[in-house]
């Protein structure tokens, strides 16, 4: 038996499992239900060429994570990039964030941007993504870019989407900004969060998550799937039917997945939450061609003519993603419990449209690489909003803290990842110092982890 047991090997358990190990705790255990670690943070390796899970780029601006980062792997391993991202609409690329590039649109498209923003409403609380939009940027801008773009990459309706999740992933503007980026071409100016990003110069994006992983001293446990997880007498039965005993369990698959396999008959609100949480799933079609065909990192595609919303070129991250000369792109759509039939018809044509973008014959196509991500995007509604803190209450009376970006059902970084593992051992070690004095018992109540 471990004191604590950890469910899931993604960036958030590794995180955890490391800083519990910074604290002198290695009375733990981690699971992981695949063969290697890293959930999402992976990578494959095919024909010469390297994918990733969809497009994970590092973004660091914590001080505490780039120190660690520097200890774990060291920033010599990394390009440093400054992000070359567009946006594709009406037959022009437009420098990412539209909200301050519109010249080289149609001039009736920049009026009815300027024009909305100069009429926006005011709306003191917006309670969902479209009356933000409204508010933030105007109706121009809301129906050019931002409604028809995050309709495609949630797959759910924008009026039942709520404001919650944007102020820290969507720039901001002024008429200042909005002026010059209309008279003249800014740029890709260093504006948001993924304005700089690091890239592994080899390996892919699961270079750097394997790095932290055998950092560990303890042991990754793979290839343990769990069947059901008993409250009330504190055991984790896995589907190869081991059964470990917790004091402490740190969860970070998926919450809706977590809650299925959770034995709490007595609350409604766990009940409810099986029906009411939803998430989108994503298909990520990876293709590696035979000649270079864009210099740019990323491009998003807000019109219905396209079924991706996005398509990226790995091999602009790191010159090892594709043999020379090779290019690698990789395309993602998103959907809601689609039939198979569905899927694989926006599948062909995602395909057909992307080889007509660039001018790709079959001959040109070395490898192709298909991955589908059934736990994608959280769909941030209202009954998410008004229930979710009240879900991890409960589980908090219980010892048990489900955290990650799934695991906490939220939209997060890498970055969030490490550092949601760092503030759990920091919980794990304020919250029940007491409780598990065989694990603790060399460390002071006010100890804090190394800087």
């Amino acid at each position: 038996m471990a004191s604590i047991v950890i469910i899931g090997a993604g960036l958030t358990g590794i995180s955890t499992a490391y800083h519990l190990e910074q604290y002198g705790i290695t009375d733990y255990k981690m699971f992981e239900k695949e063969n290697e670690p890293g959930g999402l943070c992976r990578s494959v390796m095919q024909d010469g060429f390297t994918f990733d899970f969809t497009g994970h780029l590092l973004h660091v601006g914590d001080a505490y994570l780039r120190n660690l980062i520097e200890k774990l792997i060291g920033f010599d391993q990394f390009n440093t990039i400054q992000r070359r991202s567009f946006i594709y609409s009406q037959e022009t690329f437009t420098p990412y964030p539209y909200q301050i590039n519109l010249h080289g649109l149609p001039p009736e498209t920049i009026v009815a941007c300027i024009k909305g923003y100069l009429e926006r409403p005011s709306i003191k609380e917006p309670q969902t993504f479209r009356d933000w939009v409204l508010a933030s940027f105007g109706a121009g801008f809301g129906s050019h870019f931002f409604f028809p773009y995050q309709e495609k990459i949630f797959a759910y309706p924008i009026d039942k989407l709520t404001a919650s999740w944007t102020s820290k992933f969507v720039p901001s503007t002024s008429l200042e900004q909005i002026l010059y980026g209309a008279l003249s071409n800014q740029g890709d100016t260093a504006v948001g969060y993924n304005a700089q990003f690091f890239y592994p110069k080899q390996g892919g994006i699961y270079a750097w998550v394997k790095a932290f992983a055998h950092a560990l001293k303890q042991p990754i446990y793979t290839g343990m799937a769990v069947k059901k997880i008993d409250m009330k007498t504190k055991e984790i039965l896995f589907e190869n039917g081991h059964t470990e005993p917790y004091d402490i369990l740190v969860n970070t698959m998926p919450l809706d997945t977590f809650l299925h396999r959770l034995k709490e008959p007595s609350n409604s609100t766990l009940h409810s939450a099986l029906n009411y949480l939803k998430c989108n799933q994503v298909i990520n079609f990876n293709v590696g061609v035979d000649h270079l065909i864009s210099e740019k990192h990323w491009i998003y595609y807000p019109e219905e003519q396209y079924p991706f919303y996005r398509l990226g070129f790995p091999h602009n991250f790191a010159s090892s993603m594709a043999p020379a000369g090779c290019s690698s792109l990789y395309g993602e759509f998103s959907h809601i419990n689609q039939s198979p039939e569905w899927i694989a018809n926006t599948l062909d044509r995602s395909l057909k449209k992307v080889k007509q973008l660039f001018n790709i014959s079959d001959e040109n196509i070395l490898t192709q690489v298909i991955m589908q991500i059934p736990h994608a995007y959280v769909i941030f509604d209202q009954w998410r909003d008004a229930n979710l803190p009240r879900i991890h209450a409960h589980l908090n009376q219980h010892a048990i803290y489900s955290i990650g970006r799934y695991g906490a059902w939220k939209y997060a970084s890498m970055q969030d990842a490490v550092l949601d593992g760092k503030e759990m051992v920091e919980t794990i070690t304020g919250k029940h110092y007491e409780t598990i004095p065989h694990a603790l018992n060399h460390i002071h109540e006010s100890a804090e982890l190394p800087r």
